[in-house]
């Protein structure tokens, strides 16, 4: 069982998620790789904040992954990808945890203003607990026996999909949102676009 990546997004009015912080654990993949799966889990992540309604849980599994996303009702979002063997339940106590811890060491205002913050804001840049939470949640039974899982979060209901494109909406193609990315830089979408071409699984795709 693996965790490969733990983000935080805003979403904001129009839909758009803002990346605000990111963690990631790649060492299973070539050090060649690291760099372009990187991003396609960035892109992925902020594909899930955007197509997810606000006040949501949702995973969409793809592959050999399963991508975990819970955006709140004020526009924070986190997102959680690791493997298909990862205990669902503990994935989203992890992304309630992630979420409140970022929510609670980051934002300084009593208004919870999400849209002011930004990446580069130096509570953001000095916040380190993403990594942390990454890291003591690899083993997830460790982890669970230390937490308790709220009665709230068992009963909501999580929408499961099959695969990335039953997020997208009628006459949207995966390939044209990876080509507008801005999450993707031009050799991981050459990269992404050849391997599509011999059928071969593209990174976290």
């Amino acid at each position: 069982m693996k965790l490969y990546s733990l983000s935080v997004f805003h979403k904001g009015v129009s839909n758009k998620a803002r990346l605000l912080k990111a963690a990631y654990s790649l060492s299973s993949f070539g050090f060649f790789q690291r760099s372009g799966v990187q991003e396609f889990m960035t892109f992925t992540s902020a594909l899930l904040v955007e197509r997810s309604p606000a006040g949501s849980r949702a995973s969409v599994q793809e592959k050999d992954y399963l991508c975990h996303v819970h955006v709140r009702d004020g526009g924070l979002a986190a997102v959680l990808i690791a493997d298909a063997e990862y205990p669902q339940r503990v994935c989203f106590t992890l992304l309630e945890k992630a979420l409140d811890d970022f929510s609670t060491r980051v934002d300084t205002s009593a208004s919870a203003d999400w849209p002011s913050v930004s990446a580069e804001s130096a509570a953001v840049q000095a916040y380190k607990g993403l990594d942390a939470h990454l890291s003591r949640y690899q083993n997830p039974r460790e982890a669970d026996a230390l937490t308790k899982v709220q009665a709230e979060l068992d009963e909501t209901k999580v929408i499961l999909h099959d695969t990335m494109e039953s997020l997208l909406e009628r006459g949207e193609k995966l390939d044209d949102l990876v080509a507008k990315s801005e999450h993707l830089a031009f050799q991981s979408k050459v990269f992404y676009k050849n391997a599509r071409k011999k059928n071969e699984c593209c990174g976290i795709m």
